[in-house]
């Protein structure tokens, strides 16, 4: 929201009162309060009829420093609240004439009292941001409305990511974002998923306090600022720190919540029956059958939103035109090795016979006479479900519980976005809090209920609407994208994006959810569907099962299912690191090699884990333009080498595409590629590519339930490499990529392979020494 007309101005209605003048220093406890007034004080009469405005300073955490503005603080204060997580920060805090600093970790906060307002944030001794005059304001607007700002500096160079899944340009820098959920699909500046955080380059991240719209002018209403600002009398922020980007990433999610590890089934194959299509259990075991046929794995069935009857959703009760016996349908899919996911969501149409009983018991939102809020877009008379009242929650899981015990493995949580604004919860919620938090409410009350049900790493949501926090009830998808080539860029816009602001898991749409793709669209879409962390085919009107599109189709399919089966030693690992430090799985560039300026804006290829790169392809003709860092790359389809430091042109078939695997890495390669879960350590291949002078490569793996089974150190020192294993004894080999002849091993044998020299050890713990 702009506030000023040019540099010199104020918009013609509006009135900025900034602090000005620092009247006092006050340390209590483990914080610094300041007192500041809007204009400066020369004598004691200058202090009558003028605001004072006040500044507190604390820490949560180590390396995350809370700043809280604020005006008149008599207010009610009504919620929801973000739930943060706090731990003992160690602060330290010293004052003088001159001004006072406080220190958590490497982060510190200085403010300096001679000089007017003048904050500065420091990490490691170096300044990252700061507040100066004219900056920090209280505001009032045309209609006596209060508003609060913040504007923190933005230094040359300085590129600003983030604020949720946002599908306009990747580098945020000249953008206007509001962060006010919306059912917008994936081409405008709306988006399902707002995070009032922002991530910067220069190595610290802003976490805005305030579940309701943010309004952020990023080096927009001022070329040189961030500016965020909020409707009210208190505005709240954090200032996140770390020593790098996924450091930063890793404490902000301390902060909020860390991801959920989901359960290894979900990393497999999702296949939908799509959104309006026609279907009945023979049209599902059609599609089922057909892909095992073509030897296509799948993982996970998904029955989408006409497994209800018309009109009649949410009632959580099957057809029974369609589907006379549910439970024994489900058992027999279930019988062919897959997971069942059905689509869900929070609104409750006034045909369903769960309206009555909502309305009669309290559990649906209402209007301020005490009458259900009702509309009729999406369904016909719908309501919703009032999470903030512990009874509705109750209500609710007790009706997805029967679809749980029928053998339902996991939920698609649509919707969640279109939630008003004039109406009252149970708990007195602000409903302009709520608008965004409402989701918040609605995944968690389904997360926990499959926690509850099926353990621990065992619950999955397909959620589509999120706020802060909400990583913590993965896997998120990208919403309502097209069948192009466009909409699949924007879709991986949005997905780096969330990756940036804390969400660990990310999905979308294989091939587009609207229209029908083109033979070559799907292909292309497979490739980066099946190289993204989860991987479902679904749409709107048509099916999505390859054999639709052409033969080809097939093949594509068939080879990044297996492909991506066998890299789950590889990719399970990861996604524990997400879980543990939550960072993304698909990782922006930016996150994985922030020392190179290069790789600043690229948003058309990513890190896939943090050893393997993948640029997809935007085009029919199979023309690609990525960039490889600095040292020696390889294809991990194709052998080829590439030397980094560089942008690369290349043109590939619908059977490859850039999948380049970092120079020092060692990536752990499965023994099966036609079932997602199996065990991942059993005959593992350890494949180690371009391992330098002087360098180290390692590789972890886990089983499916999280336990550690191996862990392989390879150094490269002199004329060969020494090995070290450590493990539950299991089978594995060692793969030297692009290296054809060795002088000796001790501790093992080799033998040549299709990738390079294949070193067996003679103990699957212990040492090997490979000399070259």
């Amino acid at each position: 929201m702009k506030f000023t007309d040019g540099f010199w101005l104020t918009r013609e209605g509006y009135h900025i009162q900034n602090p000005t003048d620092i009247r006092d220093i006050i340390q209590k406890d483990n914080s610094l309060t300041v007192h500041a007034a809007t204009k400066y004080i020369r004598t004691k009469g200058d202090t009558l009829n003028g605001t004072l405005l006040k500044a507190t300073y604390s820490s949560p955490m180590p390396n995350v420093i809370r700043v809280t503005l604020n005006h008149h603080k008599g207010r009610v204060k009504k919620g929801p609240e973000f739930e943060l997580i706090s731990q003992d920060a160690n602060v330290e805090i010293s004052a003088n004439e001159q001004g006072a600093v406080l220190k958590s970790g490497e982060l510190e906060v200085q403010i300096d009292k001679t000089n007017g307002w003048d904050v500065s944030f420091l990490y490691g001794g170096k300044r990252i941001t700061g507040s100066g005059l004219r900056a920090a304001g209280y505001i009032t607007g045309p209609n006596k409305e209060a508003y609060f700002r913040e504007q923190l500096d933005l230094g040359v160079g300085e590129y600003v990511y983030g604020l949720g899944e946002r599908f306009t340009p990747f580098v945020k820098n000249g953008q206007v974002v509001d962060t006010w959920n919306e059912d917008g699909g994936t081409s405008s500046e709306q988006s399902y998923k707002n995070i009032p955080f922002y991530l910067s380059n220069k190595g610290y991240g802003v976490f805005v306090n305030h579940p309701e719209r943010v309004s952020y002018e990023i080096a927009s209403e001022n070329v040189s600022k961030v500016q965020f600002s909020v409707e009210g009398e208190t505005l709240e922020y954090f200032i996140i720190g770390g020593d790098n980007p996924k450091d930063v990433l890793d404490n902000y999610t301390r902060l909020t919540g860390k991801p959920a590890l989901p359960p290894a089934w979900t990393f497999g194959l999702w296949l939908t029956t799509s959104f309006t299509t026609d279907y009945d259990e023979g049209t599902v075991n059609h599609f089922v059958d057909g892909m095992a046929e073509r030897d296509l794995p799948l993982s996970v069935f998904h029955f989408d939103c006409f497994w209800m009857k018309e009109y009649q959703w949410s009632d959580f009760v099957w057809d029974e035109a369609m589907f006379p016996d549910p439970e024994g349908m489900i058992q027999r899919l279930k019988d062919k090795g897959l997971k069942i996911c059905a689509w869900i969501n929070p609104y409750i149409a006034e045909k369903s016979y769960l309206f009555d009983e909502g309305m009669e018991n309290g559990y649906l939102v209402k209007t301020a006479d005490g009458s259900v809020w009702q509309w009729d877009m999406w369904q016909a008379g719908m309501a919703l479900v009032d999470f903030t009242n512990p009874d509705a929650v109750k209500w609710y899981k007790s009706k997805l519980e029967v679809l749980l015990d029928q053998g339902v493995d996991s939920f698609k949580t649509d919707f969640g976005e279109r939630i008003p604004t004039d109406v009252v919860y149970f708990d007195g919620s602000d409903p302009v809090k709520m608008h965004n938090y409402y989701t918040q409410l609605y995944n968690k009350a389904v997360f926990e209920l499959l926690e509850e049900k099926l353990g621990k790493n065992e619950a999955a949501l397909f959620a589509r609407s999120a706020t802060a926090g909400g990583q913590q009830f993965p896997v998120h998808w990208g919403g309502d994208c097209s069948s192009t080539y466009e909409s699949m860029a924007e879709s991986l816009r949005g997905g780096l994006s969330l990756g940036l602001s804390g969400f660990g898991f990310w999905s979308h749409d294989i091939s587009g959810f609207e229209n029908t793709a083109t033979p070559d669209v799907y292909k292309r879409w497979v490739q980066f569907g099946l190289l993204s962390s989860h991987s479902r085919l679904h749409g709107s009107t048509s099916y999505r099962v390859p054999w639709l599109f052409d033969e080809e189709s097939v093949d594509v399919v068939r080879d990044f299912t297996k492909l991506k089966i066998s890299l789950m030693p590889y990719l399970y690992n990861s996604a524990q690191e997400s879980s543990a430090r939550g960072i993304p799985m698909m990782r922006a560039m930016m996150l994985e090699f922030p020392e190179d300026p290069a790789t600043y804006s690229l948003d058309t290829q990513y890190m896939f884990g943090d050893s393997v790169l993948v640029a997809p392809i935007f085009n029919k003709e199979g023309d690609v333009t990525y960039y490889l860092p600095e040292g020696t790359w390889t294809n991990f389809l194709t052998g080829e080498k590439i030397q980094g430091g560089r942008f690369v042109r290349e043109n590939h078939s619908f059977r490859t595409l850039p999948m380049m695997i970092k120079p020092n890495s060692l990536i752990a390669v499965g023994a099966v590629n036609d079932v997602i879960e199996y065990d991942y350590a059993e005959n593992v291949s350890l494949h180690l590519f371009e391992l330098g002078e002087g360098n180290q490569a390692e590789a972890n793996v886990v089983s499916t339930r999280s336990e550690q089974e191996l862990n392989v150190k390879a150094v490269h020192s002199g004329a060969g490499i020494e090995v070290t294993a450590e493990g539950t004894g299991k089978a594995w080999t060692l793969v030297l990529r692009g290296i054809h002849e060795v002088s000796a091993v001790q501790g093992g044998t080799a033998a040549n392979g299709e990738h390079g020299i294949v070193v067996t050890p003679d103990a699957f713990t212990g040492k090997i020494s490979i000399s070259l």
